[in-house]
């Protein structure tokens, strides 16, 4: 048994209109979860494959740090899909920067965050003082190096070339990979 801590105001995002979200969790995960809605502590207990419910502690934390379910619940779809989080918090001076930060990784009309997503391939939530990534591993790495860029004070411009570069090496490999020798 595994045990999360997801803020107040996403419980409800967690169980879902009548439960739907969290009886599809626990189906599809294949385990047992047990909210406290006044702390936001879940308990994620294995009830069937526990290679499977690996995944249900993530599930509830990416959902905690502002994914939708649907996009949480794609940690299921292969092995090797990953949840990240950097947390933002740790390297803003204060919440002035903070607030700045968030705002370079969201960018204007929310730009930023849409091309890092449409270009890694990775999902992305910022959400309180995080920047949550889905995805496989290469794309996770991807979304992660562009918002430590960003982070960093790099130019929006220079953060978009490395994605745009890393989107073709990434389709490449893809077409490489999927060739046809016949």
């Amino acid at each position: 048994m595994q045990h999360v801590k997801i803020p107040q105001d996403r419980i409800g995002v967690l169980i879902g209109e009548g439960g739907e979200t969290m009886r599809e969790i626990e189906s599809r995960a294949e385990v047992r979860l047990d909210i406290d809605s006044e702390s936001g502590a879940v308990k994620v207990e294995s009830v069937g494959d526990p290679v499977t419910a690996l995944k249900g502690p993530d599930i509830v934390k990416a959902i905690g740090r502002g994914f939708a379910p649907e996009d949480a619940l794609a940690l299921l779809e292969d092995e090797l899909m990953l949840f990240d989080v950097i947390d933002i918090g740790e390297v803003a001076r204060n919440k002035k920067d903070l607030k700045r930060i968030k705002g370079r990784l969201i960018g204007e009309n929310g730009r930023t965050r849409e091309l890092m997503e449409e270009l890694s391939g990775a999902s992305v939530a910022i959400y309180g003082s995080t920047f949550g990534m889905i995805g496989d591993p290469e794309q996770v790495e991807a979304a992660r190096e562009a918002a430590e860029m960003i982070i960093e004070g790099a130019p929006h411009g220079s953060v978009y070339s490395f994605l745009e570069r890393k989107h073709n090496e990434m389709k490449q490999r893809g077409m490489d990979y999927h060739q046809f020798t016949g």
